[in-house]
């Protein structure tokens, strides 16, 4: 473990309950954080985990609020980044998009298809203005795009240069819903390995699993994933507000318990492949 450079690909912090900043019926922070988790408060959680640093996602059910996500990376800019929002109903010249990327603590862009409106906005074409302009500015984006991979894999042929990192294996359910894997959503983030510009976030991993922790069953899955991607595009991430473990063992998950995953290997999975796609020295 000497050197290695532990960084989470995704965790959410958000605020408190309040009139400005309603928490909706049956979000992840009320189901499994009933206190707000900000910044400072993930701090301790990450040295307890062993995380030297995380990029910070603004969670879903805040809309395009970026404002903690952004004070979190401009003061403590050695541990955090943000991945930011943009409102897709409200395009920007090339310009206005450079100098939003531009505020001190952006790391890139992050969007959520996921839901039934949301996929049905993505496929409708809604951020087919940011594709190019993203491109043309060198903005490393992450999306959660499920059941539409097929849509991803043309974006990513047509935009080449465009750096796209796909959350959670493509994979989403609901509080109330069973775990389970798609396998069908796998085969086709898979197959979509074959663009070079896209890669992978091994987050939110164990919300899917239907075993205790070492979450064997989700084994053959993640080893199926990291032959398609290789080191260099997997990326490990934790999303861990959202999960029944602990946050170290989202952690030792990938450090300890994958006995085919070597050490070199872990090096880049565990962070440092994320700080050179993401550009973030």
């Amino acid at each position: 473990m000497t050197g290695r450079v532990i960084v989470d690909s995704q965790v959410h912090i958000w605020g408190a309950d309040s009139p400005d900043r309603p928490w909706p019926p049956g979000t992840a922070a009320r189901a499994h954080r009933p206190v707000a988790l900000g910044a400072a408060g993930l701090l301790g959680e990450m040295a307890e985990a062993g995380v030297d640093r995380a990029i910070l996602v603004p969670p879903s059910y805040e809309g395009d609020r970026n404002d903690l996500v952004l004070g979190a990376s401009t003061t403590w800019p050695d541990r955090f980044r943000a991945m930011v929002r943009v409102v897709l109903e409200q395009p920007m010249t090339q310009q206005a998009l450079a100098a939003y990327v531009a505020q001190p603590g952006v790391l890139g862009i992050r969007f959520t298809f996921h839901l039934p409106a949301m996929r049905a906005q993505f496929e409708a074409g809604a951020a087919d203005w940011f594709w190019p302009l993203a491109e043309a500015l060198d903005i490393p984006v992450m999306m959660l795009p499920v059941g539409s991979l097929a849509r991803v894999d043309g974006i990513a042929a047509r935009h080449p240069a465009l750096r796209i990192a796909i959350d959670h294996f493509s994979h989403h359910r609901g509080l109330a819903e069973a775990p389970h894997i798609d396998t069908a959503e796998i085969d086709a983030l898979v197959a979509l390995a074959r663009r070079p510009n896209v890669s992978v976030k091994a987050s939110c991993l164990p919300f899917f699993s239907t075993d205790p922790y070492p979450f064997r069953d989700l084994e053959p899955m993640i080893r199926r994933v990291y032959d398609a991607y290789g080191p260099r595009r997997f990326f490990w991430g934790s999303d861990m507000t959202r999960l029944g473990c602990s946050y170290r063992q989202c952690v030792t998950h990938f450090t300890e318990e994958l006995p085919w995953l070597d050490q070199a290997a872990k090096d880049l999975v565990m962070g440092r492949a994320l700080l050179d796609w993401a550009r973030w020295q």
